[in-house]
């Protein structure tokens, strides 16, 4: 893999010697290297079996937000598109972690990323979740993006996967079919990270927030927010800040269970059943058979 990772920073015009590369933690799903060559440090991820659009995805994600303006990523140098399955890498820039806690800001600065708005729902391109494909196409309604385009897929996956009994399927089609009950049809199509999780931001050097690893789509900002409070990893102080700049909806509550069931949903089918309760806890709550 660390020859993989050389390769990539090769390609991506740094031909300089490398001073220095060691693997680092960098998620489930790619090896990930820091690298320190004459000329600067990298951060590279590198997989062994990945679609040709897996890092370009993130890549143009990534320029997405960054033209924002609103909250930094890092800098992109290089990635492959691979043809069939084979090794890839992708090489970007090495942030390195502050000691401070950037929390308040990356509530203010999110918000402000929320302001940056589309006429219509989804994505043009697909993306992925996780290691997950994710289809995306332009809607006008949210309802029916988030129901076909969220939820239906993964429900794809579960059948494929066995990860659903005949019950937790039967709730969760009638849950797709009931949408429009619990959500709102026109929200504001925000540009959201799409897995804004907290092993997905850190603190920079310069105390400045950045975010990583997105998967982005216009959508209802609450969608968003409802998934930083599934797993953790955010203090008062991110969403006291959030608030003020964007305050959420006052049905918030009500829709954050049925938002939260999409990335439970990717959990279950990503790491299996323990994740199987909190599915069907949710379908029970809004459907009754």
């Amino acid at each position: 893999m660390k020859d993989i990772a050389i390769e990539g920073i090769k390609k991506s015009g740094d031909t300089s010697p490398i001073d220095e590369i060691r693997g680092v933690g960098g998620g489930d799903i790619n090896h990930a290297f820091y690298a320190k060559t004459k000329e600067k440090a990298y951060f590279v991820k590198v997989n062994k079996r990945v679609p040709p659009h897996f890092f370009e995805s993130e890549a143009e994600n990534l320029k997405l937000i960054r033209e924002t303006g609103a909250i930094a990523v890092p800098d992109v140098h290089y990635y492959d598109r691979p043809q069939n399955l084979e090794p890839a890498a992708m090489v970007m820039e090495w942030i390195e972690h502050g000691s401070g806690n950037a929390s308040a800001e990356l509530g203010e600065r999110i918000a402000q990323m929320h302001r940056h708005t589309s006429e219509h729902y989804g994505l043009m391109r697909p993306t992925f979740v996780g290691a997950l494909d994710q289809p995306n196409e332009w809607r006008d309604s949210w309802v029916e993006y988030y129901g076909q385009f969220r939820l239906k897929p993964q429900l794809e996956y579960a059948i494929q996967k066995n990860r659903v009994t005949s019950n937790r399927r039967s709730r969760l089609e009638l849950f797709i079919e009931k949408l429009d009950e619990w959500i709102p049809s026109s929200p504001p199509a925000s540009l959201l990270h799409g897995d804004l999780w907290g092993g997905n931001w850190m603190t920079g050097q310069d105390n400045q927030p950045y975010i990583i690893d997105p998967s982005c789509l216009y959508g209802d900002p609450a969608f968003e927010i409802a998934f930083t409070e599934l797993f953790g990893g955010f203090s008062p102080a991110f969403y006291e800040a959030y608030a003020k700049t964007t305050p959420l909806p006052e049905d918030y509550e009500d829709r954050k269970p049925v938002y939260q069931l999409f990335y439970l949903l990717v959990h279950l089918n990503m790491f299996g059943e323990s994740y199987g309760g909190s599915v069907d806890q949710i379908l029970k709550r809004y459907v009754q058979e």
